[in-house]
């Protein structure tokens, strides 16, 4: 008789910094939500140079920053986004200054819809420092010379929390942006770029077909500026300190530093901001987490797939994990002790990729349930070789003909878990994993962790 371990109760995170150093996102210490006078206390919304809108004219309280400098400044700075695909920002803010060079004024969006289960920081950004948001996308506005903005997310707190915030800076006339606020349904889909921009125009929260990104005809038909809440998080301290400063911390590829949610290893989730470059193990000296007792990690969510005890020799930025054949992503990392077998976590998170994909594109709908269904089996231990033949094949052949990043996350999943850990696997094959034994790991939304809104 077997017992089956489940894991769908939600986490709650506890929120910290590196022992050390002055935390940029975070609030150190802070116990309740960032209110207008004590974010104006720090710096924030600071007023400089009027910019000039690329076309028309919008109204202003004098509060704008220089449109082109800042923008110069993001370069030198080398600022990455956040949502999970690290490209640089002032590369995509300059593909939507010269859409609108050519006569539509472009629209910003503050993309908060934090689709992995695994990652909390985006929600815990718009629950607790709302106006950092808020001054981030006045100035991504100012870059690209925007006379609208929206902010987009599920979270209903969150939504409360900036709605809330923009009514102070609105009345203190901190903001003269007009922004507004899009509440969808949660999902693994409904974050990316094109969904977000489907769902402001009226749509459902699912991907469309690209080209036109975004960038080209996003909202209202309008070169668009989709990015991150913790990549406009940033822009603030730019606009104080300047690119040397931000370049501080980090590494020359990866400059500056991120949220990371970790999870996993038998400790409670919490929510870091370390800079990019610190070593794995660092992280889990930091986390309480023995190395010893490390089996593996979840990467970048749930969809830069799984690596095995190779992790303990990473350093936590994109050059490193990308030669590791991972990567980082959203800054998620679940840990996977010696208690947690890799192939019932991957069937797990398989079984949500099918459950969530878009249902739109044939390849993905029918591979996500094909991949999910062996590997269900293998954890139960009903496969044959043909079986996993033809997930190692389907691994291969399914990658990029998504619509969207869920089928490759999806395939990110199966063919590292065939690399990272063939013994295991093998295991499985042979009816001989004595964890799925006695306790198969099953959960809805593994690893899934929730935000701390502080009061």
């Amino acid at each position: 008789m077997t017992m089956e371990t489940t894991s769908d109760a939600v986490e709650t995170c506890t929120v910290t910094s590196l022992p050390g150093s002055v935390p940029r996102l975070l609030r150190a210490g802070a116990t309740t939500p960032e209110s207008l006078d004590a974010y104006l206390a720090i710096g924030g919304y600071m007023p400089g140079p009027l910019a000039r809108p690329l076309v028309g004219s919008r109204p202003s309280a004098g509060t704008e920053p220089d449109a082109g400098g800042l923008l110069d400044a993001i370069e030198r700075s080398g600022l990455r986004g956040r949502g999970g695909a690290a490209f640089p920002f002032a590369v995509k803010a300059r593909s939507v200054r010269k859409m609108a060079a050519r006569g539509l004024t472009p629209v910003v969006v503050a993309n908060g819809e934090e689709g992995e289960p695994a990652s909390v920081k985006d929600r815990w950004l718009l629950r607790n420092r709302p106006h950092l948001i808020l001054d981030g996308l006045r100035l991504a506005a100012a870059v690209v010379g925007a006379d609208l903005a929206y902010v987009y997310v599920s979270d209903p707190a969150a939504a409360r929390s900036v709605a809330e915030a923009l009514r102070q800076a609105e009345l203190a006339g901190t903001i003269t942006l007009p922004v507004e606020i899009t509440v969808v349904e949660p999902g693994y889909v409904a974050g990316e770029e094109t969904a977000a921009v489907q769902a402001i125009n009226g749509g459902p929260a699912k991907p469309t077909d690209k080209p036109p990104r975004p960038y080209q005809a996003g909202v209202a038909s309008r070169p668009t500026l989709v990015s991150n809440v913790e990549t406009l998080a940033n822009l603030p301290y730019l606009q104080r300190h300047g690119a040397a400063a931000y370049r501080d911390a980090g590494t020359a590829a990866s400059p500056g530093t991120f949220l990371a949610t970790i999870s996993g290893g038998g400790r409670g989730p919490a929510l870091y901001e370390l800079p990019y470059g610190i070593a794995f193990r660092e992280l889990l000296t930091l986390h309480e987490v023995a190395a010893d007792g490390v089996r593996g990690v979840l990467m970048g969510g749930y969809f830069s797939g799984l690596l095995n005890r190779q992790a303990l020799h990473l350093t936590l930025d994109h050059e490193s994990t990308r030669a590791a054949g991972s990567g980082l992503g959203c800054g998620a990392l679940a840990i996977l002790g010696e208690g947690d077998c890799p192939v019932a976590v991957a069937a797990s998170v398989m079984a949500y990729f099918a459950r969530e994909n878009a249902g739109q594109c044939g390849s993905c709908f029918n591979g996500t349930a094909a991949m999910s269904a062996v590997l269900d089996a293998l954890r139960d231990g009903g496969v044959g070789d043909d079986d996993l033949a033809r997930l190692l094949r389907w691994s291969q052949v399914l990658r990029g003909r998504g619509a969207c990043g869920t089928l490759d996350g999806a395939v990110n999943l199966a063919a590292s878990l065939l690399a990272q850990f063939p013994a295991v696997v093998t295991r499985h094959l042979a009816g001989g994993c004595d964890l799925c034994a006695i306790s198969p790991f099953r959960a809805a939304r593994p690893y899934e962790v929730e935000a701390v809104t502080q009061a």
